[in-house]
């Protein structure tokens, strides 16, 4: 499970993400706002962006079109997270300190209401009809549903512990509320407001977001470092994608082809191919990431930085804007007016075509060098649509460690060619933390496994995947006696040891004086007790896969 070490009611608590001084992709808008913006949320026709700046007290209002923020909304209470009603008049935040959610006129960008909820509200949406609004109470374990006519609390529904993410469906029948204290996701039916049942997903589930068509969701879990894909037919999770560390906001773009994951301690979102249920890569933004909105168009993403106090804006008219000089990445281009596509060329070569429709074309890039342009032809003429940017594909020569336990720790050094656009280190299915990258080496924290064994060790790029390096997980060891358990403080007593997993054994202490010793078997080991003053101590076995302890105690021999 993640190490949780700062208080904040979208989690609980969050380790703090590495800073990053690197600047942002060439495609970023970075736009200041107030102190600590967590949520965003964007009006129907994209036209505006609600940011909730926790520490300054502010709602910040963005002009999507000219990238400013033209009005600053007082918002006393610590607002966590704003949701827009469908006609876009009204938009809803929750104030977390003052136990309330505020009622935003937008055509005039004041509060004009508040709603007593329950201490710690966390998130609000509205539902498809914008007749209610559900509202996730951490105190309370439970879900708040206001009616948004009289902007009063019509009933209360009990949730698993420490509720946070609140989605609903697109028909408007059901909740989903991610609870992290148990790591389960309840669901609501809305039109009786009762808990029908709960499924679950990963390790702290945060967000849930619904595909347009309702027949998916998506589940951020911050424990696990994945992104679980129901089936809501079903409630039952049919995928379970690895994306980058301490994953904290999931949205899915308005066609239903992709999904964006918030990765607070990588500084970085993660794209997903929903058709494939695979990452297929990051795009960098500021330090602190907390929530994504995806813009009605498809075409650009709002990404609260909270360390940074800015939210980036990220073009998506190319999708990655970067691949293998070897070809064959699948890239999406979006734009208008795209509906049959005859022709999409990088620089001079033709990519293939691989879908298209009004607001989109698919294609598979061509071999290529270096940056170059992406033009896009269809019977209404050519359009240029951005760079993109040819990588060498990565190779991976070494690992510092080939072994260690199944709980993590430590760190690993990878080495290769090609590593300086490395987005993420996989051991296995476990997604690893990077702690630096350069081009012949990247650093991690090795990660925990399920189970010991052989692990592939992967190297995700903007230009491709590096493999062909393994990590073996061990158990750790235990210890079931020691024989015999006394022995005289002049040391030399043969003591066995008896136990599991201690074929790899490193060393043996007593009271952490190392003892010499001989690995017998797996579960045998023969130490000899060095000396030591009279009184019980404690024996420590090390191994690759970690230590455990038993006792031991020295006897004073006789004495006149």
């Amino acid at each position: 499970m993640t190490v949780l070490t700062r208080p904040d009611p979208l989690l609980g608590a969050v380790a703090l993400p590495r800073q990053r001084s690197t600047a942002l992709a060439a495609s970023n808008i970075t736009i200041p706002v107030g102190s600590s913006p967590l949520g965003v949320a964007l009006t129907p026709d994209g036209t505006h962006a609600y940011v909730a700046n926790r520490a300054s007290n502010t709602i910040s209002v963005i002009d999507t079109a000219t990238n400013t923020v033209t009005a600053t909304i007082a918002a006393a209470g610590g607002p966590i997270f704003p949701a827009v009603s469908p006609d876009g008049t009204r938009a809803y935040v929750t104030l977390a300190d003052a136990s309330t959610v505020g009622v935003i006129d937008t055509a005039a960008n004041t509060i004009t209401a508040t709603i007593a909820v329950g201490a710690g509200p966390a998130v609000v949406a509205v539902s498809p009809d914008g007749t209610r609004a559900y509202v996730t109470v951490q105190s309370a374990n439970t879900l708040s549903v206001i009616d948004t006519a009289t902007n009063t609390v019509t009933a209360t529904v009990n949730t698993g512990p420490f509720p946070v993410g609140v989605a609903i469906s697109p028909d408007g029948t059901r909740a989903y509320v991610c609870n992290v204290g148990d790591s389960t996701v309840s669901v609501i039916d809305t039109a009786t407001n009762t808990a029908t049942g709960s499924f679950t997903a990963g390790d702290v589930p945060v967000i849930v977001a619904f595909s347009p068509d309702g027949t998916r969701a998506y589940v951020c879990n911050a424990g696990s470092d994945t992104v679980s894909v129901i089936d809501t037919a079903t409630n039952t999770a049919t995928a379970t994608i690895g994306v980058g560390t301490t994953p904290r906001f999931v949205a899915v773009s308005p066609d239903g082809a992709t999904a964006y994951v918030v990765d607070f301690a990588d500084n970085a979102v993660s794209v997903i191919d929903t058709a494939t249920n695979t990452a297929t890569g990051s795009i960098a933004v500021g330090n602190g990431p907390v929530c994504v909105a995806v813009a009605p168009t498809g075409t650009r993403l709002y990404v609260t930085d909270s360390a940074d106090n800015t939210v980036s804006v990220i073009a998506l008219t190319l999708v990655p804007s970067q691949g293998s000089t070897a070809g064959g990445t699948i890239v999406t281009i979006r734009g208008h007016d795209l509906a049959g596509a005859t022709a999409v060329r990088f620089g001079d070569k033709p990519a293939t075509i691989l879908a298209n429709t009004a607001t989109s074309v698919t294609v598979r890039t061509p071999a290529g060098q270096g940056a170059v342009p992406v033009t896009v032809t269809t019977p209404g003429g050519t359009g240029n649509f951005g760079t993109f940017y040819y990588r060498p594909a990565p190779l991976l020569t070494g690992i510092t460690r080939t072994t260690g336990p199944v709980t993590g720790g430590g760190t690993a050094v990878i080495t290769g060619a090609n590593l300086a656009g490395t987005t993420s280190v996989r051991f296995g299915s476990r997604v690893a933390t990077i702690q630096s990258v350069t081009d012949t080496a990247v650093t991690v924290a090795v990660p925990s496994a399920p189970s010991s064994g052989l692990v592939s060790v992967t190297v995700v790029t903007s230009a491709g995947n590096a493999t062909g390096l393994t990590f073996t997980y061990l158990d750790t060891p235990s210890l079931t006696a020691v024989s015999p358990g006394i022995g005289p403080t002049s040391g030399g007593t043969a003591v066995t040891i008896t136990g599991a997993n201690l074929a790899t054994t490193q060393e043996v202490t007593f009271d952490n004086t190392a003892a010499a010793y001989v690995v017998i078997s797996d579960q045998i080991i023969s130490a000899a007790a060095p000396p030591h003053p009279a009184g019980g101590i404690t024996i420590t076995v090390s191994t690759l896969g970690g230590s455990s302890q038993s006792t031991y105690t020295y006897l004073n021999g006789p004495a006149i």
